[in-house]
């Protein structure tokens, strides 16, 4: 099959808003296959925090890129892409189709327009430099020094987002550019790939209710006991996969920096605004096709209005 016609759907959407049940339809019915584009659930030991769908929930469909690291390992970008391309090179192999399936969309985009995101990681220095700075003056500070080399990018990362703004400050001291044009000039290229490009999004108000409901059904399901779990195995607040959401609320509980009820509305609060980050994210997407949950009677219908688009790109046939 020629890269260059060969067919890849997309569904993502915010988090909570129902993309796991509807991915295992779509790959039913395209004999697909599904490609994770999440980037906590490719951590073992990690399931009820991250939504991780059971094995059983999978009715047969094959999933990539779920339990393929320990805690302490980090995931990144250029991970992502690399083991993605791997999986997709299987699927196709076999003459499925791959469906990438998550919320994050930086991992998307690098896969579908084949951004190059490749880090140096070979010198450490100046990363560990920038995490000292941060740990001792604040990010507030490392924040500035970006916003002086790369006013675009700063304007773009909230300054709470440690690892992006080292990363663009380490970008611009290793290549003199701004990683802001970098992935301007990248996010030109067109994909290789015949694909469409779904977007699951559902009211606010209804999202965020889900979101609420999602997170209280964590807690009952167990989310404190897993997280406890993991501190006691040695896996600290500091690992990259420590910070997703759900895992670092509960570690400030259990490590008596806040109550639990605090926990609990902090985890709710930023979820929701974690939610409202990705449909912007999403919005700036070129070629993408908004599935909105209020226009539908019912999930059939959302499924069947997403198989008539895919014959009409003949990434399907009938």
């Amino acid at each position: 099959m020629d890269k260059k016609i060969r067919p890849l759907i997309i569904l993502t959407g915010p988090t909570a808003v129902g993309k796991t049940a509807l991915s295992i339809g779509l790959a039913k019915a395209v004999n697909g296959e599904i490609i994770s584009a999440d980037s906590m659930q490719v951590y073992r030991k990690m399931n009820i925090g991250t939504a991780k769908i059971e094995p059983s929930e999978m009715q047969g469909v094959r999933h990539y890129l779920i339990d393929i690291l320990d805690p302490g390992e980090e995931f990144n970008v250029v991970l992502f892409k690399k083991y993605a391309l791997e999986a997709m090179k299987e699927i196709y192999s076999r003459g499925k189709i791959p469906i990438i399936v998550g919320g994050t969309g930086f991992y998307i985009q690098a896969l579908l327009y084949d951004i190059d995101f490749e880090e140096n990681d070979n010198d450490m220095s100046y990363r560990e430099e920038l995490q000292k700075l941060a740990e001792t003056y604040g990010n507030t500070y490392i924040h500035d020094m970006l916003a002086n080399v790369d006013p675009e990018s700063a304007e773009k990362i909230h300054e709470n987002n440690v690892k992006r703004v080292i990363r663009a400050l380490e970008f611009y001291r290793k290549t003199g550019m701004k990683i802001s044009e970098h992935n301007e000039t990248e996010s030109q290229k067109e994909s290789p790939y015949n694909f469409e490009y779904f977007v699951l999004n559902d009211d606010r108000s209804k999202l965020y209710d889900r979101i609420d409901r999602r997170i209280d059904i964590m807690l009952e399901n167990g989310l404190e006991n897993e997280v406890r779990q993991l501190v006691n195995e040695g896996y600290g607040r500091d690992l990259v996969s420590m910070q997703g959401l759900g895992y670092k609320e509960i570690i400030d509980y259990i490590q008596d920096r806040c109550s639990y009820d605090e926990a609990v509305y902090t985890l709710k609060r930023d979820t929701r605004h974690f939610a409202k980050r990705q449909i912007t994210w999403f919005k700036r997407e070129k070629y993408v096709t908004w599935v909105n949950k209020n226009e539908f009677d019912s999930e059939a219908d959302i499924l069947a209005y997403m198989l008539e688009m895919l014959f009409e790109k003949e990434i399907i046939q009938r």
